[in-house]
């Protein structure tokens, strides 16, 4: 049966559809005016990178806020529509319940995320996280190993660093000598280096073995190799410096060296209240037994590769050079092609291997073809 032919829309009949008057929602004059937020803090509070990357990227142009390209400093509240690149963002106006990570960092190990010489970083191992981004909070230098932590709270970890809160780091030390009573004394009262005054908080000595021996130091800032800086005033070399201590957070015994602890959301709670900041009004996620125990064990954390930061991550035409991208017309594809064959060199010919072909013999002929062609009399 013949398939019946289907009939087609007329384009230049116009069919009318019945109006339906809408009533326009009034609008209360007195109503409180909606909370906005800052447009850069959201993005780095997304994960995109740090806020002076996102005023960097804002200033840009790539970002825009209801279709017009956005400037630095911009609000912005929950019914605006952020893109970047054309792509639409879905930002976090309620804040969330901050992860903390706990690193026993061993020593060959720089706290650095960009390092054009491609050393071990501990950035590599961090696992990946959603709608953030790792902090490190201080550093240590890559002699150094001990307690290292993360969080993906840039208030949090501001609360840790910045000097006007002089957070307390507590160090063990292995030195090749040993100090006298005047010494210590004196590294209490503080000595002069190169950038300033600096001294210990307390200085216990906790023993040791022939010429090297231990003490136990605190301190309050966290300059460049300032703790080593202090020995060598005295012309003691560091041989041993280990974090045990960072504020509240001591370093767990049962976290050896390059292993890793998540803090538990009561454990993250108390940092909060403690560093006196806004714990997030929402309860906290139920988990299950098998989340219970993965979040209070230690494990190893394993090389991962970093991705591309979101600068790097330019478009086409915002990279210098590019050519414009020009959709999947066939125009367009065959301009490409015929660029790219041009730009390549051109490859040398291989030979083709010969066909395993069979020549075809007499004795393929049928016999009672070859008997009547020879007896066919000739015309």
């Amino acid at each position: 049966m013949a398939r019946p032919f289907k009939q087609q829309r007329d384009p230049q009949r116009t069919v009318r559809r019945p109006t339906t008057n809408f009533t326009k929602i009034a609008v209360d004059p007195n109503a409180p005016p909606e909370p906005t937020q800052r447009l850069h803090k959201l993005l780095a509070t997304a994960g995109l990178g740090s806020r002076r990357d996102m005023e960097t990227l804002i200033a840009s142009g790539r970002v825009t806020i209801n279709g017009q390209p956005a400037t630095v400093g911009a609000g912005v509240t929950q019914h605006d529509i952020v893109r970047l690149d054309s792509r639409p963002l879905r930002l976090q106006f309620e804040a969330e319940l901050p992860q903390v990570l706990l690193y026993h960092k061993p020593e060959g190990e720089i706290v650095s995320a960009d390092d054009p010489e491609r050393r071990t970083s501990v950035f590599d191992k961090l696992p990946k996280v959603k709608n953030g981004k790792w902090i490190a909070i201080g550093r240590l230098d890559m002699n150094t190993s001990g307690l290292l932590i993360f969080t993906t709270s840039g208030d949090l970890a501001n609360r840790f660093m910045h000097p006007r809160y002089e957070v307390e780091r507590e160090y063990a030390v292995r030195i090749f000598g040993e100090l006298s009573e005047g010494q210590i004394a004196q590294l209490e009262e503080g000595i002069e280096l190169e950038d300033g005054p600096a001294n210990f908080d307390s200085i216990i000595p906790q023993g040791g073995e022939g010429a090297n021996h231990w003490y136990q130091v605190i301190l309050r800032e966290g300059r460049n190799r300032e703790v080593r800086r202090l020995f060598e005033a005295f012309q003691l070399p560091v041989s041993r410096l280990m974090r045990v201590r960072f504020g509240p957070v001591n370093l767990p015994p049962r976290v050896k060296r390059g292993q890793m602890l998540k803090l538990d959301q009561k454990e993250v709670v108390g940092l909060l209240e403690w560093a006196e900041l806004a714990v997030p009004s929402t309860p906290l996620r139920q988990l299950n037994q098998r989340e219970k125990d993965k979040a209070s064990t230690v494990f190893m954390p394993k090389v991962r590769k970093q991705r591309a930061s979101v600068l790097d991550r330019a478009p086409r035409e915002f990279v210098e050079g590019a050519k414009p991208y020009r959709g999947k017309s066939d125009g367009a594809r065959g301009d490409n092609r015929s660029s790219n064959r041009q730009s390549e060199a051109p490859k040398k010919a291989t030979p083709r291997k010969p066909a395993n072909r069979r020549v075809r013999q007499s004795s393929d002929i049928p016999a009672a073809k070859t008997t009547q062609a020879r007896t066919s009399p000739k015309k």
